[in-house]
């Protein structure tokens, strides 16, 4: 019996041994691995421009080759945030983009706070799936540190725009962001590319139980 279930788990590693092997060959070195083999991950990541927060925030800054989204009430500072972390990302030599959907950048502000807006990448895109086709084509070229999206509510879809005040465009947003979302994952960690969401709470009207703030949706479904 002993016998028996020794050559049964021999097969069964034998088995897990080549599946790993193919996984190795079709997707490169490291794409499967055991965690005790894995070496420490060293999460690259750009400064905030607070020390409290890159404290906070465990990994010395905002992580690179993610997407993250920074939301609250208006004029909380998110725009300024976000200026910070790209004018600490310049001074690492690095190249930024920032998609204004707002079209209310203010390079003087920018500059005050130590952004080179000379060498600032700005777009002010016409509707939602332009500014996100924008990013991904920025992406791809492996060479843009960082990414800022001004904001999630100005993204508009193509459709609402060419529609007539009033009409009903249920969900448009929601699945061009949760599309581009799902997309935007996968090459930004493959280009190390760090993308930044700008998201706005607004109250729900006649709320009574809960958290009466909301905010568009930016969900990777």
């Amino acid at each position: 019996m002993k016998k028996d279930k020794k050559e049964l788990e021999t097969k069964q590693h034998k088995a897990l041994d080549s599946a790993i092997s193919q996984i190795k060959e079709r997707f490169g070195e490291g794409a499967i691995m055991k965690l005790s083999d894995a070496n420490k991950v060293n999460v690259d990541a750009i400064p905030t421009g607070s020390i409290a927060m890159d404290q906070a925030l465990g990994v010395g800054g905002m992580p690179r080759g993610r997407i993250i989204e920074i939301y609250g009430a208006e004029s909380s500072g998110k725009t300024t945030l976000c200026l910070h972390i790209v004018a600490e990302a310049q001074k690492k030599g690095g190249v930024c983009a920032y998609i204004d959907a707002e079209h209310a950048m203010d390079p003087d502000y920018a500059k005050r706070l130590g952004v080179n807006t000379d060498e600032l990448l700005i777009s002010q895109p016409d509707s939602g799936e332009n500014a996100l086709q924008i990013v991904e084509t920025l992406v791809n070229t492996k060479n843009v540190d960082v990414i800022v999206v001004d904001s999630v509510a100005a993204l508009t879809p193509q459709r609402e725009i060419e529609g007539e005040i009033g009409d009903q465009h249920m969900g448009l947003q929601a699945r061009m962001m949760s599309q581009a979302c799902r997309k935007l994952s996968a090459i930004a960690a493959k280009s190390n590319t760090m993308i930044i969401f700008i998201n706005q709470t607004r109250m729900k009207i006649g709320m009574v139980f809960g958290n009466p703030e909301e905010m568009r949706s930016l969900e990777i479904e």
